[in-house]
């Protein structure tokens, strides 16, 4: 080979070199993202929450997508955390306040083990996690308990039912849960239902007028803080207008039943409070396990197209998401491609599937591919989660902040908690101004409430239904009768079987056995029936046979008190309390006024339910709205 072509080749094998250089660098820098591809628009905070949903949609696969939509209870993952990450799950819940662990930074630290198999996704979506703290953290041993509902329908006073949420999303925002399905916005039409206590009262402007401030208190200003927890409306529409007898689930007579009204009516009874939820910014709306026949028959609100889409999210704009109630969707058909296809079509976006979260997204995924269940239902459904999740921080912060846990059941938070149990009580009857009493008496003190703090706390504490034997902790009515009026002689005999001599005055605190549900509505087949057991009947008879005497009502309703007042000085109905007994003594010794009035009205017989004010033949034994003062 001659210089001149040695030099013409290593000059072509340069030129071919350099070629596949250029080729090479072409190549890696057309692979590599500029700077705003290497971070996701969805992780830019800085970005609007609309533009950082609508990017991280536009990257999600239908898969992604549907599973976001799905949200299980902790048993059904807890033996496969990995669960969590393969599904995509939405959200994860427990069930019924179940006390799980003893302190925040347990609880915190079962969250972030499952949110950890979140983030280990391909687009590191977190979930988000739900209880039932309808009246404080009850699932949470050491926190502060307030007064279901009714009692703070009874007080009537918003910013003291805002102070008390506020508290409450601390409490459980400070345990790494960042979702309450809370407030009830529920109006109790009939005291046989087992959720009265959960509604505010039978007016549904009493409801309304509650809703914005606790609405607020539970989310405040910016649900990304750790003092905020995404509200939950429930439950959407009509579940306290149910008919007596019409519900067709195991021995339920009022709950999950039937709501026949006209479309008018169901307005004007049940949908205010909702509206004015929506108006307030709440971020979930809880879809009713209860049908309703406004003239074409019985149609599960699951399924009602016309009242989650139509109604719901059109006219009243509510711009969150809609989720199930606990495996509701199961309700509207026995074929369960029927049923996934009509809850999400009609306007579920989440469904709370606490099992068979693998058979749903299956399901789903077929209906989408089968297009009976469009692409656009799944985005809107997905958007509106996201929309959330983005509004609490998750993708920011996704894991716990206990830096507030010293501050469950402190004293300021029960001190919140001790004067609305004590703004919840209602004077009923006063007979000679026995109340207040002066704490220097001797007192006798009887009936089942009286020490009993599982029964002051009702249902939804620790666990679903309750329990006498609260695994909560607070301060039993005696227990505060010893704390307010330290100087009184006190003997405590809960069936009244102590001699009775010698006392100034008796005081006698019936109680209902805790209950949550359809299992507490009243009928054939279950334990309660709204009235005195034997022994505190026997206990009122007794004591206030001997001398003069208080008794004080603890229940999640009216009981039947025909038969039971003779002799009676002083009837105080003081609902469910909540953990501070010392709420209920302090009116009783005078330290504040009696103020409350009742929120339902209260029968002289069980059997005259259903009894609300405006009804043509309103005959209660104390009217909607009665409350004496001291």
């Amino acid at each position: 080979m001659g210089a001149s072509t040695a030099r013409l080749t290593r000059s072509r094998l340069l030129i071919a070199f350099t070629a596949v250089i250029a080729a090479a660098l072409v190549a890696w820098f057309l692979a590599v993202p500029d700077e705003a591809e290497a971070e996701p628009a969805y992780l830019d905070p800085s970005l609007p929450v609309a533009e950082r949903v609508a990017d991280l949609l536009g990257r999600m696969t239908i898969e992604e997508k549907v599973g976001q939509m799905a949200q299980a209870q902790i048993p059904a993952v807890e033996d496969d955390p990995g669960a969590v990450g393969d599904f995509g799950l939405g959200s994860l819940l427990s069930g019924g306040s179940e006390a799980l662990h003893d302190t925040p930074e347990e609880w915190a630290a079962m969250i972030d083990g499952y949110q950890r198999e979140a983030l280990d996704t391909r687009l590191g979506i977190p979930m988000v996690y739900g209880i039932d703290a309808v009246h404080g953290n009850a699932s949470l041993p050491g926190a502060t308990i307030f007064p279901h509902n009714i009692g703070l329908g009874a007080a009537a006073d918003p910013d003291l039912a805002e102070r008390a949420a506020a508290i409450t999303a601390i409490e459980t925002r400070a345990a790494g849960i960042r979702w309450t399905f809370a407030p009830c916005l529920c109006v109790a039409r009939d005291s046989r239902w087992g959720r009265t206590y959960e509604s505010f009262g039978e007016d549904p402007a009493l409801a309304t007028a509650m809703a914005d401030d606790v609405v607020r208190g539970y989310q405040g200003e910016d649900l990304s803080l750790n003092t905020s927890v995404l509200a939950t409306a429930k439950h959407y529409v009509g579940d306290g207008g149910t008919a007596y007898g019409s519900s067709t689930t195991g021995s339920y007579t009022i709950d999950q039943g039937v709501t026949e009204l006209s479309e008018e009516e169901l307005r004007r009874l049940h949908l205010e409070p909702f509206r004015a939820a929506v108006e307030a910014g709440v971020g979930s709306v809880m879809a009713s396990f209860s049908s309703t026949d406004l003239g074409d028959g019985p149609l599960k609100v699951h399924a009602d197209g016309h009242l989650l889409t139509t109604v719901l999210k059109e006219e009243l704009g509510f711009e969150g998401f809609v989720v199930s109630d606990w495996a509701a969707i199961y309700q509207i058909s026995d074929d369960y491609s029927t049923a996934v296809r009509e809850a999400v079509n009609a306007g579920i976006d989440m469904v709370m599937v606490p099992d068979e979260y693998e058979a749903f997204i299956s399901q789903l995924l077929e209906e989408v591919d089968a297009g009976r269940v469009s692409e656009d239902r799944i985005d809107d459904a997905v958007s509106r989660i996201l929309t959330q999740k983005f509004e609490l921080g998750l993708f920011e912060h996704p894991f716990a902040d206990t830096s507030l846990a010293a501050e469950v059941g402190s004293a300021e938070h029960r001190a919140v908690a001790r004067e609305a149990a004590a703004a919840s009580q209602v004077l009923l009857r006063n007979e000679n101004a026995l109340l207040p009493l002066s704490g220097e008496e001797s007192i006798y003190v009887a009936g089942s409430g009286a020490d009993a703090l599982g029964r002051q706390l009702g249902g939804w504490s620790g666990t679903w239904q309750g329990s006498v034997d609260a695994v909560n902790e607070g301060t039993t009515i005696l227990e505060g009768i010893g704390e307010v009026a330290p100087e009184a002689a006190v003997q405590y005999s809960p069936t009244a079987s102590e001699p009775l001599d010698g006392h100034d005055v008796g005081i006698v605190a019936v109680a209902e056995n805790p209950y949550a549900e359809g299992v507490g509505d009243v009928g054939p087949g279950n334990a309660h029936d709204m009235k005195l057991s034997e022994q505190d009947a026997e206990a009122v008879e007794r004591v206030c046979g001997a001398m003069d005497c208080v008794v004080i009502v603890v229940s999640g309703r009216p009981v039947e008190l025909e038969g039971h007042l003779d002799g009676v000085d002083a009837l105080v109905a003081a609902w469910l309390p909540g953990s501070e007994g010392a709420g209920v003594a302090d009116p009783l010794f005078g330290h504040v006024p009696y103020t409350g009035t009742l929120p339902v009205s209260w029968p002289g017989l069980v059997a005259d339910e259903p009894v609300n004010v405006g009804d043509a033949d309103y005959d209660p034994l104390f009217a909607y709205g009665f409350g004496l003062r001291t």
